[in-house]
């Protein structure tokens, strides 16, 4: 049995969430992963069923009123406005009542990140290879796998790589409150501290403020083998999530 990880959006906005682990033998897909680079599970299927991989319009797919699974064999890459070298897959938009977009990015070699439109705020998670930020000064950062960037609405900034790399980006029209502004923010996983979580016993990183003028927040949450998320989610907050690493299992609303 593995332990799992996964980056989560909580925007002002979450769903009805329950975490457990399968058990040995549960998920039939052999665990593949000492093998393969950190975060090679968030942009490579492993959890097919054996059994049905090779049946035409297989997925584990689902749309429902109140959440969505979009898995590996749904994810639909096309161009991205205004980056280039660049095939995106959207995973969340706000087509389907939610306030943010998230999607992920695969960026060849030559390639450079467009900009959000006006009043949006974007954050950026690298999940393979390396990418180079500049920033509204002309400063030049490397963000390598783990490393993230958090830009504020009508930020100049662009991202560059000379290779294949994959970024998920979080995209959402910013709540402007008077007298707060938010500030860009890069920044490295493991450079945050573990946050407390009264009554679990998961690890949990919070990668931007928790102050005033941020209106939506990234988690890391790591699960060792036998932990979960204890709490039984149900409110009107919204969550984007993706899994970095392991394999687990998910309620959502009533389905497993």
């Amino acid at each position: 049995m593995k332990s799992f990880q996964f980056l989560l959006a909580a925007l002002i906005t979450q769903s009805f969430v329950e975490i457990s682990f399968c058990q040995e033998g549960f998920c039939s897909a052999p665990s593949i992963l000492e093998k393969q680079p950190l975060y090679w599970k968030a942009t490579n299927p492993t959890l097919s069923p054996s059994h049905l991989q090779d049946l035409p319009g297989f997925t584990r797919s689902v749309y429902k009123q109140d959440h969505a699974l979009i898995t590996h064999e749904s994810h639909v890459f096309g161009p991205l406005p205004d980056w280039t070298n660049t095939l995106g897959a959207y995973l969340i938009t706000p087509s389907m009542g939610s306030h943010f977009a998230m999607y992920l990015a695969k960026m060849r070699e030559n390639s450079e990140s467009g900009l959000p439109p006006s009043d949006v705020e974007r954050f950026v998670f690298v999940l393979q290879g390396m990418v180079t930020l500049s920033d509204k000064l002309g400063t030049k950062h490397k963000l390598e796998v783990d490393s993230y960037a958090y830009f504020p609405p009508n930020s100049k900034h662009s991202l560059n790589s000379d290779a294949s790399a994959t970024v998920v980006v979080f995209e959402r029209r910013y709540a402007y409150l008077e007298n707060h502004s938010t500030e860009q923010i890069i920044g490295s996983t493991n450079e945050q501290s573990l946050v407390e979580t009264p009554g679990e016993i998961f690890e949990l990183r919070k990668l931007l403020p928790t102050s005033m003028p941020y209106d939506f927040n990234i988690h890391i949450m790591d699960f060792q083998p036998g932990e979960f998320l204890n709490v039984k989610e149900v409110h009107y907050n919204q969550h984007g999530l993706l899994l970095l690493e392991g394999q687990g299992i998910y309620r959502l609303g009533d389905s497993w």
